[in-house]
């Protein structure tokens, strides 16, 4: 996996999975996007997500997380020795 993610899948993580999912759509008898001849369902799969031809379809990608406003500190209470 040296090559580029596209810019919709924000990580390697979700590459793989929508890869492997795509695999598996091929196996049971989907039609591939690209002509590349006979190649392994994985490999197809790989270089379809990597072309941005396979949609994740879980929604728009996360955002970043805002960083969380810094509370009030709390009152410590002095210890007694």
């Amino acid at each position: 996996m040296d090559e580029k993610q596209p810019a919709t899948i924000d990580s390697k993580f979700r590459l793989v999975l929508l890869a492997a999912h795509r695999a598996e759509q091929l196996m049971r008898g989907a039609r591939p996007k690209l002509d590349l001849g006979k190649r392994k369902p994985t490999r197809v799969a790989m270089t379809e997500v990597q072309s941005d031809l396979v949609d994740w379809g879980y929604g728009p990608p996360p955002q970043p997380e805002q960083p969380a406003e810094p509370a009030e500190p709390e009152a410590v209470p002095a210890e007694v020795h």
